[in-house]
């Protein structure tokens, strides 16, 4: 278990072929679940001393110091319905991530080992599976019997902590002035809760005209057609996701940045994963820009301050 640890912390370096290495690990339904080894920056054994948070959320274990911090940790198992993890007498773990600029402890019962994965393995659940729960992706170790599911841990995060989805006063107030009838906005994210707040950032800042998909493909194609519409027909800005099965947001933003007419359009890396070499990775491949999610101020300034520009594709 030590080697899982050490190897973690050694290999955090996401590539750019379209691949993700994950940390596989076990909640108490004894189910192989996984998380983007870049969102992690610690396995610890869970602490021995754990303070108890009044009135907060059943999933919330408590708070535990890490690096002379107190993080809160949350138990996967109960905040998906299933039997809590028994950290006072068993022995357990938890999984220290940012989350958008947030620490954040996630209690497991066991880390499993660490594989890379292509995005192009790893599918979207079909039909209601993705709609009503908490399964965002799902690949394979080996075989249909050895699934590992991937959570849409920003819908965890959001029910469990809150998220907030108001835009201050002034930003609303400005975007009167920048805000047109013709400006269209391409949203691209695998969870429905990033989708759902990005929508409701966009329409308090008076843009109606948002075509949401969840497919880095199906984006692709919108684009295309897009571009060769009328001008006023065109996006003026493209928000999309990192993680996503498929294809990744480095590799769509690559391709778009290499069509010589889709690479007009101002395109922002939108993901939890905020750390400074995802930012820096964003530059890398083309991005015209990074923000965390779940920063609805922070959006709405970004957006109007492309609109204010007048850059239109």
């Amino acid at each position: 278990m030590d080697n899982v640890m050490d190897e973690v912390d050694q290999r955090t370096n996401l590539a750019f072929s379209n691949q993700m290495e994950m940390l596989t690990f076990f909640l108490t339904d004894g189910q192989q679940y996984g998380i983007n080894v870049f969102k992690i920056i610690e396995v610890i054994e869970t602490p021995k001393d754990v303070t108890q948070v009044p009135k907060s959320h059943p999933a919330i274990t408590g708070a535990i110091n890490f690096r002379d911090n107190l993080v809160t940790a949350i138990d996967l198992s109960q905040a998906l319905g299933m039997k809590p993890v028994d950290y006072a007498n068993d022995i357990s773990y938890v999984i220290i991530c940012e989350y958008s600029n947030n620490i954040q402890g996630f209690l497991i019962s066991s880390p499993n080992k660490l594989m890379n994965k292509s995005w192009e393995d790893i599918k979207r659940p079909a039909g209601s599976i993705q709609n009503s729960g908490y399964l965002t992706a799902i690949t394979y170790d080996g075989g249909p019997e050895n699934s590992i599911q991937i959570l849409d841990v920003e819908k965890i995060l959001g029910e469990i902590l809150g998220i907030e989805d108001e835009v201050a006063d002034e930003l609303i107030q400005e975007s009167r002035k920048v805000v047109t009838g013709n400006n269209r906005v391409l949203v691209l994210d695998d969870s429905r809760s990033a989708i759902n707040l990005l929508e409701a950032t966009l329409r308090q800042l008076g843009i109606t005209r948002i075509d949401k998909f969840n497919s880095a493909e199906k984006a692709l194609e919108a684009l295309e057609r897009a571009m060769t519409a009328e001008r006023e027909d065109r996006y003026n800005l493209i928000i999309s996701d990192i993680e996503m099965p498929g294809m990744d947001g480095f590799t769509f933003t690559r391709k778009v940045k290499a069509h010589p007419v889709m690479s007009k359009v101002h395109l922002v890396l939108h993901s939890s994963m905020s750390n400074k070499s995802n930012r820096d990775k964003a530059t890398q491949v083309g991005a015209d820009g990074f923000i965390p999610k779940f920063q609805p101020d922070g959006i709405a300034r970004l957006v109007l301050d492309q609109f204010r520009d007048g850059a239109q594709a």
